[in-house]
C-alpha cells in the first residue's frame, strides 16, 4: 500500500507540474507578437500536454488501486467522495487544456491573456482541497 501511495503522489506531482505550466504557456502564446515564437509555443504546449497526460492516468489508476486495497473503508469515507468530485473536476480541466492546445495549434485563440492567467489559478485551489481531504480527512 505504501508503494502505491508513494507513486500515486509522485505521479500527481508530475501531473500538477504540467497543469500549472500549460496555462502559463497559453498566456505567453496570447501575448507573443512573432509567428516564430507562437510556433515554438505550439510545440511546447503539445509536448507538455502529451508528457503530462500519462501522469494523470497513472495518478487515477493508482488511486483506484489504493481504494481496492480496503474498499469497505474507502467507499464509505465521505472525504473520499468529495475528493472524487474534485479529481473529476481536475480531469475535466485537464481535458479542457487539451482542447485549448488543439485550438492554439490552429491559431484559434478566443480569450485574452487575462483569461488564461485566471485559468492558471484554478488547479491550485483544487490541489489545496484534494491534499487537505487526503491528509486531514475532515469528514
Amino acid at each position: 500500500m505504501l508503494w502505491l501511495k508513494a507513486f500515486h503522489i509522485i505521479f500527481m506531482v508530475c501531473w500538477f507540474a504540467g497543469i500549472f505550466y500549460l496555462p502559463r504557456l497559453f498566456v505567453y502564446h496570447v501575448i507573443a507578437t512573432e509567428q516564430a515564437t507562437r510556433d515554438h509555443l505550439k510545440i511546447m504546449e503539445r509536448k507538455l500536454y502529451r508528457f503530462t497526460s500519462p501522469f494523470a492516468i497513472l495518478t487515477v489508476v493508482l488511486g483506484v488501486l489504493m481504494i481496492l486495497q480496503n474498499p469497505d473503508y474507502y467507499l464509505h469515507a465521505k472525504w473520499l467522495h468529495i475528493k472524487f468530485t474534485l479529481v473529476a473536476a481536475l480531469i475535466v480541466y485537464h481535458l479542457h487544456c487539451g482542447a485549448l492546445v488543439r485550438r492554439f495549434a490552429r491559431d484559434d485563440i478566443r480569450h485574452s491573456h487575462v483569461y488564461y492567467r485566471w485559468l492558471n489559478e484554478a488547479p491550485a485551489l483544487l490541489l489545496f482541497a484534494i491534499v487537505i481531504l487526503a491528509v486531514v480527512k475532515p469528514f
